[in-house]
């Protein structure tokens, strides 16, 4: 039978809290986790653990001490199954406390068994010395010769060997009385000084409050949200530019890049990505009242002691993660004669989001860096221009368009460019919902030939009789040549500047080859020439603009804001 808790930890932690001041309604049972899945999403994760055990029948508190420290408490939710029926209680999730270390004391103990170990030292180095000695008189005195050389007694002979052998004996069993006591005071002082060195705990113990109405092997799924982890959408762009037989279409391979740095390695896991991003809320913000008012007067300035105080310190790890940004490695096409494959994973398209479910099992460590994984991809016809903005760049590139028929919205990300199998750089993709048309530059086009001059710049006054305004006229020619042996789509850029007041008149002349589109991209002022370029064909566009404002005045051209 399956049980889902729906208890909040915080509240799990009142009641766990209230539940002191009577009898433990359990026993303790210590259990292990594994973690089975994780859904990364671009601002966070969930993760869930297995917990399988042997429960007994009746109340049981299930301890898991290895939670990281950085989960969300209040996101856990518990759920199982065994052989008999299971309620679940409370949960409660809380770091295991250190106990108290007081230095000071430890301090003195060390200090006390080092001198303890100094004096068997002393007694090792004593006990060596009488032993050496009884050596050295047994080697130099025969006690076989008296003084006067004659022979002596067999029983001061056995008198002797007696004595020197009770006195290395002695020696013996007090170096090793000694040696003994000395490893026991070295464990004493390896342990005190392993708890002088501890460590704060590294994870967070949750206790789960479980009833079984007889003794069962149960499974409990214990799931949770952390926020150290993320992914960034990727994607490899693939242009095949199609030949006479074959028309162009490009292959888009998505990719999520995933990084985590919550503690816990994912070892083993089922993983998936999701678009749904878990910490914006529930909710738009709300907006609160404007108010028109005079100007308050300044308010007092701070003291210098307020001018030094250090700001709060924020949380350097997800800043870093939200500003940093992570370069693909490019991917060589395979030189074989049948390409491999990559796994790909399992769409879950919904009307609000779409999740990725990866096949097999993945693993991506705690301090392991950036993974990318395969996700998804299409084939789609295109359509290929050349595209130019020479007041800038002289240089044609090749650019393919398509229209984003996929029911899942591509995200902004980079994009490594491939052109015929070649890689010709990086890009970026723009967001863009089913229906939009997703532009994609291909890199330069050395075959189409782009030129801009200035062909005159008059600037002047305006008047019949009376100068009454100053003028600004100027005049290009863009010279297009098409050098393909085939047809192919150009498309020009320019700049009209735009007014802001009455006062600046800007006026397009008559010599200006008419544009085909203008405010292309909703970009005022940009103008756009566009044409079907025959093999060899050289084209010339011409542009001519005038602007005219009050004489008295000073006027510049510059970049929008």
């Amino acid at each position: 039978m399956r049980i889902t808790a729906r208890c909040l930890a915080t509240t799990s932690l009142v009641l766990v809290t209230i539940a002191a001041a009577s009898p433990s309604w359990a026993a303790d049972l210590d259990a292990s986790s594994a973690i089975d899945t994780v859904t990364v999403y671009p601002d966070g994760a969930t993760v869930t653990r297995i917990v399988t055990i042997d429960l007994p029948s009746g109340d049981s508190t299930l301890v898991a001490r290895d939670f990281p420290l950085g989960l969300d408490t209040s996101s856990i939710r518990v759920e199982g199954e065994g052989g008999a029926k299971l309620t679940i209680g409370t949960i409660d999730a809380r770091p295991p406390r250190a106990a108290p270390v007081n230095l000071p004391e430890l301090d003195k103990r060390i200090e006390a068994l080092n001198d303890q170990r100094a004096d068997l030292q002393g007694a090792i180095d004593s006990a060596n010395a009488r032993r050496k000695f009884a050596e050295h008189f047994a080697e130099a005195s025969p006690v076989g010769i008296g003084e006067k050389g004659e022979a002596r007694p067999i029983a001061e002979w056995r008198t002797a060997f007696t004595a020197v052998g009770e006195e290395i004996a002695n020696a013996d069993n007090a170096i090793r009385d000694a040696t003994r006591k000395m490893r026991e005071i070295d464990r004493q002082i390896a342990q005190l000084d392993a708890e002088r060195k501890a460590k704060p705990p590294s994870k967070l113990e949750v206790r789960m409050d479980v009833a079984a109405t007889a003794a069962t092997k149960a499974t409990l799924r214990v799931t949770y949200n952390v926020r150290n982890a993320r992914w960034l959408p990727l994607y490899d762009a693939r242009l095949d530019t199609g030949a006479k037989d074959r028309k162009p279409q490009l292959e888009l391979v998505r990719r999520a890049e995933i990084t985590q740095s919550t503690g816990e390695d994912w070892s083993n896991v089922t993983l998936g990505v999701s678009t749904v991003r878990v910490n914006r809320g529930g909710s738009a913000p709300e907006l609160g009242s404007l108010v028109a008012q005079y100007p308050q007067p300044p308010k007092p300035m701070m003291q210098q002691q307020d001018l030094v105080r250090p700001a709060p310190a924020a949380a350097p790890l997800m800043r870093k993660m939200e500003s940093a940004e992570y370069v693909m490695r490019s991917r060589e096409d395979l030189n074989v004669s049948q390409r491999a494959d990559e796994l790909q994973a399992v769409a879950e398209i919904g009307d609000f989001q779409a999740t990725f479910r990866i096949p097999g099992r993945v693993s991506l460590g705690a301090t392991e860096g950036a993974k990318s994984l395969r996700i998804a991809a299409i084939t789609v016809p295109v359509d290929l221009a050349v595209r130019a903005a020479p007041v800038l760049d002289p240089t044609a590139y090749l650019e393919a368009s398509f229209k984003q028929a996929d029911d899942t919205t591509l995200l902004p990300g980079k994009v490594a460019i491939y052109r015929d199998g070649v890689f010709v750089g990086r890009g970026k993709l723009s967001a863009s919902a089913k229906d939009d048309i997703v532009r994609l530059g291909f890199g330069a086009d050395d075959k189409v030939k782009v030129e801009r001059a200035v062909v005159r710049r008059n600037e002047g006054s305006a008047g019949l009789l009376v100068t009454t305004s100053k003028t600004d006229e100027r005049s290009f020619k863009t010279t297009v040549r098409n050098g393909h042996d085939f047809p192919i789509k150009v498309a020009i850029e320019d700049q009209l500047p735009v007014s802001e007041s009455e006062d600046i008149v800007v006026e397009m002349l008559p010599a200006t080859t008419q544009p085909t589109a203008s405010n292309i991209r909703d970009r005022r002022g940009v103008l756009e020439w566009s044409f079907d370029a025959k093999p060899g064909e050289t084209r010339d566009i011409n542009f001519a603009w005038r602007i005219r404002w009050p004489k008295d005045k000073s006027m510049v051209i510059v970049p929008a804001g």
